[in-house]
């Protein structure tokens, strides 16, 4: 008897050349990018959506947002960490098409565009919300009298839908707060004051 052993490292093996082949049909990230590409981000208020003529091109936002929300999804706060994600995650190489900005530009492009953050979050948390994407259950009956148990967890009046909205963005405002404290705001360093000329008189 032995244990399962691994294949060699350096042995040529007949592994998928795509990188779509890795990542199921059901996967999460496929919803995240199809969510970014639905939406209007010119309009949402990111800046920097139209690439300039000249100079060095930039990342999209929308790849950008498309790291952010999956960071949100999977609790990957850190720029460092989403960094070292777009390296390691196949499912970050995929929904990135293998892009690896560093941690500065994650973190600069979220503060150049908190208050656009806040508005796409929430139009994200409503969407899963209505698609049912919670885990919850869906139970379909057809042609069939029951007896109705309309449980306070399974109903929503306005008032309740008021309520999930204000908490769903006080998970974002509190989401970002603690962005912030990992990723503090960088302070210019203080420049000594240069001492007054002095007129040397001749000796």
């Amino acid at each position: 008897m032995h244990h399962i052993e691994g294949c060699e490292r350096d042995q040529s093996q007949l592994l998928p050349v795509r990188v779509d082949d890795y990542v199921h049909a059901d996967n999460p990230v496929r919803f995240i990018d199809a969510f970014v590409d639905g939406l209007d981000l010119a309009a949402a208020g990111f800046g920097r959506v139209q690439p300039k003529e000249t100079g060095r091109p930039g990342y999209d936002p929308a790849d950008l947002l498309r790291l952010y929300i999956y960071g949100y999804l999977n609790r990957v706060r850190s720029s460092r960490r989403l960094e070292a994600e777009t390296h390691r995650n196949l499912e970050v190489i995929w929904l990135l098409r293998g892009l690896r900005p560093d941690f500065k530009t994650i973190a600069d492009f979220r503060r150049d565009n908190r208050a656009a953050f806040k508005a796409v979050f929430r139009q994200f948390v409503l969407l899963c919300r209505k698609l049912d994407l919670y885990g919850r259950e869906l139970v379909a009956v057809d042609g069939t009298r029951l007896k109705a148990v309309n449980s306070r967890d399974r109903n929503f009046t306005r008032e309740k839908l008021a309520k999930f909205l204000r908490d769903a963005e006080e998970r974002w405002a509190d989401y970002l707060e603690r962005l912030d404290v990992r990723m503090p705001r960088r302070v210019r360093p203080a420049v000594p004051a240069r001492r007054p000329w002095r007129r040397r008189s001749p000796a």
